[in-house]
């Protein structure tokens, strides 16, 4: 469909690509459209005027709206502020250029943390942190036997994380009801860049804390996916340039480094990543999935694996003991295996591993499955069975919320997961490549961010079953860090589930429980 068909770099890890059957959305009409065929080429065309303020269509944002609400966990009430709300992007001149949308929820109290969240994609609004994960509310979605159509009705949320810290969401340009205000070879210069990106988000958080009156709180960022890649940029950009210390980052599901997974002829990382993950999806369909199981396959991956990769043909057993163990760990075929080498690419591994049922796995948590529409194509050929299926509860809950339960009335559409920001999105201008034409990572800046403030902290979490931001590549990040302090200041950890593991109670509850130590740490 699509080259490596919506390769890891989706919803969250990387680019967001559209499908090529999506359609794009038509444009607004612009002010003097009519007639510019005939005016083609002529001196003074207006194509070649600059695009004016009026030629933006889409109506203005309404003035904040808040609204109490409760929750309640572990049977107290807890009773909070939710605020629906925006902030202008201001250019070098003071120029409205976008308006970005946020959600709040406060509690009345002296001494509260708050919290800033993003999603990834990029492409992705912040709905699904918010209505996932760690929001006061949660809609139940992103896990085995969940449909589209199911009652998108938001329920109390035991994980939430408003018992101890404020919240405020975060729907970057082109996401939720976030849009921009300039045309679109500007917004991709503005804002759909991994340099612009991580700018003018950090001075949203920037402004939210002016506003709220809130610069001498303690301070945290939480991102998932994309958003785990923006985390320590952001973390590293508001320290170094606009002045504002976070005292701990959480990284969920990160996408840290683009370049691990490439050079898969030679290099042995891009198979080192999967083969833990597709591992533990094999061990929790057997039942037996839990840290000792999971401790061996990481070390088997780190040592015998590895070491036969690189062997290859210079050792005429090699393959023999990969494609032996590989099977095991699996549970594949041994013939699959073997044609693959003992090295699984996701893609083929997850329409082989359901093969027999007609259905596909999805690269975000391969034991969620839907039915294949088209078995016997050689690839292949809808999106993912999550990325899709998300799309329509997350939309209907939030834009009820939005509208109805909060009352922030807009006719604007919602992107909970926008492919046009996907397909806009570039290569920064400003040498973010490496030298060998990869776009360069953010472990940089972790590194840097963790340097630069020895009391912060940082915690990566991971799903065992995510194959579009493998847990392992997060490991070896981490190993390969200085212990800057005490090792414990960075820390990953990894879960039952997927890439939103948080769809399953008792990882949600793990992830909650880890947080409030970190948390607690500060």
């Amino acid at each position: 469909m699509l080259k490596n068909f919506l390769p890891a770099m989706m919803l969250a890890c990387g680019l967001l690509v559209a499908p090529s059957t999506f359609a794009k959305d038509p444009e607004p009409a612009k002010t003097g459209d009519a007639g510019k065929a005939g005016d083609a080429g002529k001196s003074g065309d207006k194509a070649d005027k600059p695009h004016k303020d009026d030629e933006i269509n889409l109506p203005p944002f309404p003035a904040d709206k808040t609204v109490r609400q409760s929750v309640t966990l572990d049977g107290r009430e807890l009773k909070y502020e939710a605020t629906v709300g925006s902030l202008p992007v201001l250019d070098e001149k003071g120029k409205t250029i976008a308006s970005v949308m946020f959600t709040a929820y406060t509690v009345p109290g002296a001494n509260r943390p708050v919290t800033f969240a993003l999603n990834g994609g990029p492409g992705a609004a912040s709905v699904y942190l918010n209505l996932g994960a760690i929001g006061p509310k949660r809609v139940q979605f992103g896990a085995e036997g969940d449909s589209p159509s199911d009652p998108a009705t938001p329920i109390d949320n035991p994980g939430t994380w408003l018992s101890f810290t404020d919240l405020v969401f975060i729907d970057p340009v082109g996401t939720g009801f976030s849009y921009s205000q300039v045309p679109e070879d500007e917004s991709k210069k503005r804002f759909y860049n991994p340099k612009s990106d991580v700018e003018y988000l950090s001075r949203i958080i920037f402004d939210w804390l002016v506003k709220n009156e809130r610069l001498t709180s303690r301070k945290y960022l939480v991102g998932e996916s994309y958003g785990g890649f923006r985390g320590p940029r952001i973390t590293h950009f508001l320290q170094t340039q606009l002045g504002v210390a976070m005292n701990g980052t959480v990284l969920v599901s990160p996408y840290l480094d683009p370049g691990a997974s490439n050079n898969r002829d030679l290099s042995p990382l891009p198979w080192m990543l999967t083969l833990p993950s597709i591992s533990a999806a094999n061990l929790e369909r057997q039942g037996k999935l839990n840290d000792a199981a999971m401790a061996s396959v990481i070390e088997y991956t780190r040592t015998e694996y590895v070491q036969d990769l690189l062997k290859g043909r210079a050792d005429t057993q090699a393959v023999e003991r990969i494609v032996k163990r590989v099977t095991e760990l699996s549970g594949l075929d041994p013939s699959f295996v073997r044609r693959s080498g003992g090295r699984l690419e996701t893609q083929a591994y997850l329409r082989e591993v359901y093969r027999s049922e007609g259905k596909l796995g999805s690269r975000y948590d391969s034991n969620v499955t839907a039915y294949d529409p088209f078995p016997f194509a050689p690839t292949q050929q809808n999106n993912d069975p999550i990325l899709d299926s998300i799309i329509a509860p997350t939309t209907t809950a939030m834009v009820d919320f939005i509208t109805r339960t909060v009352g922030w009335k807009y006719s604007g559409r919602y992107n909970a997961l926008s492919y046009d920001v996907g397909n806009l999105w570039t290569d920064s201008p400003d040498k973010e490549k490496q030298a060998n034409g990869l776009e360069r990572g953010s472990a940089k800046e972790l590194r840097e961010a963790v340097a630069i403030d020895p009391k912060m902290h940082v915690l990566i979490v991971h799903g065992w079953d995510d194959l579009s931001c493998p847990f392992m590549a997060s490991v070896l990040i981490v190993d390969q860090m200085p212990v800057m302090g005490k090792a414990e200041r960075v820390q990953v950890k990894e879960y039952p589930g997927g890439h939103m593991f948080y769809s399953r109670p008792q990882s949600q509850a793990l992830l909650k429980s880890d947080v409030m130590k970190m948390y607690a740490a500060h």
